[in-house]
């Protein structure tokens, strides 16, 4: 392109056709040179800065199978008028090549329609010339249809429709379809009518002004955002004669059970996510709806929790569809061929434990950063993902039990360990936080034990990342014989150091990082078999100065396939059980309904919730009304049960910091009129009932130097993964024979707080109505508080709650340029794993 402007290059990012803006988006989805350096790029200009909360919902697409961050990104940048020429200008500036020739490909053969056809009426024998131009690559072809039945034009492929003489069998509805190879638009749709002698052209004959005649559309589906477990309604109604028929499309895909006016579609999981239209027929004619979006959680927390009124407006935003044509029956006659990948997955599913507060060992830093760290990096490859912090035996043993019930055959499955560890004899032990000063192989956890078990699902994919170290067990003499491990070629362990070696973290004065995890981040979302990604972290660790003869690390695989983390989600024909699977990691990761509680002195004070991770949540309240005669006034949470950890000191603090938060981004702080607390909740896996405490407000009047208080009351359930009764022993009819859950014969139950029979799900909504029944029901006080559309179903990460201007990854975690950084120092770096 030359430095002069071209009209095609004034034009928006949003003429763009939707196969442009699907094949830049996949270049733009990566961790290194994608979407957020775009973002970055694009906010030197005022009107296209992101905030965090579109920053923090583009990341949480993916979960979606079918997410894209960087399409987001693009449709926001459309709606907000961005130029072609601005985006190539922000490409070339973060030195994306293959996007920056793709787009100024993709401008050079870009069809624009300059001169559109217009809706005519005429008498029987006239002549009516229906005209439509673009402008484009040389070689244009036009085709026109009736309907949806071409038109052979005498003049062969020509912007021109000439109808003569005109007659009855003309009247319809017509539209263009301009195409230069596999490219095409579409005009838009324009009528003819028929109309007698006498009549006025003015004036239309058909039975319904401005429609196809005999059916007109009089009620269009409306975009909506849900939860998991909710049902979603969108309905489409028509005049017509003959009576319309309906049939209802999800994403282009025609959905067959659904024959009536209203679809209806109860317990919805994020497979029902996307683009939903109708399309309204009779014996002689048919319509298209508009098309409705619909996004099925997570949205942000602070959506959900802060600002409910607004969740649905926001989340519609979000999703809005930049192309107008993508219902429209005609589109499918130019399918895409879209290259898949030679591997997929049928789910991806990961398990992260860090233990730090060790009673009777060290304790450590970094495994609260690097499980943050890695959550965020696995989510953004469609990964389910459990995140969990200071587990005890129990607690460990029972989280792998579930989370081998979230594998299936052909899932990918991932568990990462970071804490104290060993191995002896060619087996791994991850100890937990209880394990006495003597520990031995019966009060830890078997590496080898749970990956046999994993084998059992004909999983696609394991891989195990182990961050500890690997130095003998003097104190254990047993020799675990774990179950037979089957040769699938599908295995992968990454451990963060060598045979009889140690593992570090660095130490800083706020966040630490691992050796290990400081490496990782940096590749682990390359589009890469997980070997070879594995391979480039040694490397880069192997020229880092400060673990140069200390760690190392060591990859043992049998992989045979190409297979990666980033492989595509590919749901089965049956989805059953993926819905249930989806449903079984969305009930561990409910957050509470947002509150507004009404005092009697008149203030109203909103109570909030976010998930820092799987059993760590953050409450926070702050002041919405309050009367005038009251100067001051504060709401502080009190009377804990004993179950949680809550660090008294640390409970209704006005900043993160103080709270211990960490990790977050920092929120956009409410005014000082209405200041926020914030209080951090621990441990939520040993919670054994619903969780309750006391809203303590604290207020004084003008007239009055003496405070006064109110208390009320709060039930929220059972939150997060306290559902899951972690701290409970599974059911010994199917668990290992011996009546202690050793981990020399460690055998995980096929059963848990769930259904036993989870491969013989009829239906989402049987799954879960049975999850309602066996993972604890939401006070009937608590619904009456709030609504259940503000839970946000799965692990999220607020926005408005972050302690810097950084999306997602933690910005105290140490960055990867700085590893090679001279101030690191020896002393610095701590063990982790001491006798």
């Amino acid at each position: 392109m030359t430095n002069t402007k071209t009209e095609e290059w004034k034009m928006s990012i949003g003429t763009l056709n939707e196969e442009v803006l699907k094949k830049l988006s996949k270049m733009l989805d990566n961790s290194t040179c994608g979407w957020r350096k775009l973002a970055t790029a694009a906010a030197e200009h005022p009107k296209f800065l992101c905030s965090e909360k579109e920053l923090t919902s583009c990341s949480l697409q993916v979960l979606d199978a079918g997410g894209s961050p960087a399409r987001t990104l693009l449709a926001w940048l459309a709606d907000r008028s961005c130029s072609l020429d601005f985006l190539l200008h922000c490409l070339r500036k973060m030195d994306h090549e293959e996007a920056v020739q793709f787009l100024t490909t993709a401008v050079a053969e870009l069809i624009q329609i300059t001169v559109q056809p217009q809706s005519q009426q005429a008498t029987q024998g006239s002549r009516v010339i229906l005209t439509c131009r673009a402008s484009g690559p040389p070689g244009l072809s036009y085709q026109w249809f009736r309907g949806n039945e071409e038109i052979l034009n005498d003049t062969g492929s020509s912007p021109e429709l000439v109808l003569c003489p005109l007659g009855p069998a003309h009247q319809g509805h017509y539209i263009c379809r301009i195409n230069h190879g596999e490219k095409y638009v579409f005009s838009q749709w324009v009528h003819v009518d028929l109309v007698s002698q006498g009549s006025s052209p003015g004036c239309s004959s058909s039975l319904f002004s401005g429609s196809v005649s005999g059916l007109q559309i009089i009620h269009q589906p409306q975009s909506q955002a849900a939860s998991e477990g909710d049902t979603l309604v969108l309905e489409c109604k028509a005049e017509a004669n003959p009576p319309a028929q309906y049939e209802w499309y999800h994403n282009k895909k025609l959905l067959l059970q659904q024959k009536t006016c209203v679809l209806k579609i109860p317990c919805v999981t994020t497979e029902h996510r996307g683009e939903y239209s109708c399309k309204v027929f009779n014996l002689y004619h048919q319509a298209w709806s508009d098309t409705a979006t619909v996004t099925i959680g997570p949205s942000s927390v602070i959506e959900a929790s802060w600002v409910e009124l607004d969740r649905g407006l926001k989340s519609q935003e979000v999703h809005r569809s930049t192309s107008g044509l993508g219902a429209h029956p005609l589109l499918q006659m130019a399918n895409l061929s879209v290259s898949a990948k030679n591997y997929y997955a049928t789910d991806k599913v990961a398990l992260l434990i860090g233990n730090m507060n060790y009673l009777y060992h060290t304790q450590l830093s970094a495994p609260i950063s690097d499980v943050h760290e890695l959550t965020n990096l696995l989510r953004q490859m469609d990964f389910k993902v459990v995140s969990l912090l200071d587990l005890n035996w129990q607690e460990m043993h029972s989280a792998v039990t579930e989370f081998l019930l979230l594998l299936d055959k052909g899932v990918y499955g991932l568990l990462y360990f970071a804490g104290h560890g060993y191995e002896n004899y060619g087996n791994s032990f991850m100890v937990p936080i209880d394990a006495p000063a003597s520990y031995t192989s019966a009060h830890c956890l078997c590496v080898q034990n749970i990956l046999t078990k994993m084998q059992e699902k004909e999983t696609g994919l394991n891989v195990f990342l182990l961050d500890m170290c690997r130095k003998k067990n003097p104190n254990d003499i047993v020799i675990v014989q774990p179950g037979l491990i089957k040769v699938t070629a599908n295995i992968v362990f990454g451990y963060a150091t060598c045979v009889d070696a140690e593992a570090y973290e660095v130490k800083r004065e706020d966040v630490s990082n691992g050796i290990f995890i400081s490496f990782l981040k940096k590749r682990v979302c390359e589009d890469e078999k997980v070997t070879v990604m594995l391979d480039r972290v040694a490397e880069d660790m192997g020229r880092c100065e400060i673990t140069r003869g200390r760690q190392a690390l060591e990859l043992r695989s049998n992989l045979s396939e190409r297979r990666s983390l980033t492989d595509q989600i590919q749901i089965s024909a049956c989805s059953a059980s993926h819905s249930a699977r989806n449903l079984q990691w969305a009930v561990s990761h409910v957050l509470p309904k947002s509150h507004c509680l009404q005092f009697d002195c008149g203030v109203k004070v909103q109570l909030g919730f976010a998930a820092e991770f799987s059993n760590i949540m953050v409450i926070y309240t702050r002041i919405l009304e309050k009367p005038k005669e009251i100067v001051s006034c504060s709401a502080q949470l009190t009377d804990f049960p004993e179950d949680v950890d809550v660090d008294l000191k640390k409970t209704n603090q006005e900043t993160l910091l103080e709270a211990g938060i960490l990790l977050l981004i920092k929120e956009e702080l409410p005014s000082p009129e209405a200041p926020s607390l914030y209080t951090r909740i621990r441990s939520l896996q040993r919670l054994r009932r619903e969780l309750t405490f006391t809203v303590c407000l604290h207020y004084t009047y003008s007239n009055l130097d003496e405070e006064v208080q109110e208390r009320l009351p709060v039930t929220v359930g059972k939150p997060l993964v306290s559902k899951l009764n972690l701290h409970e022993p599974r059911p010994s009819h199917s668990c290992s024979a011996s009546t202690s859950f050793n981990s020399d014969s460690f055998n995980f139950p096929a059963c848990s707080t769930f259904t036993e029979d989870f491969a013989s799900v009829d239906s989402a909504s049987n799954t879960w109505s049975y999850y309602a029944q066996t993972a604890g029901q939401v006070s009937h006080a608590d619904s009456q508080t709030s609504s259940r559309s503000a839970n946000v179903p799965e692990e999220t990460d607020c926005p408005e709650l972050f302690d810097s201007p950084r999306p997602l990854v933690a910005s105290k975690s140490l960055p990867h340029s700085q590893v090679n950084d001279t101030n690191y120092k020896f002393s610095d770096m701590y063990n982790f794993h001491s006798y």
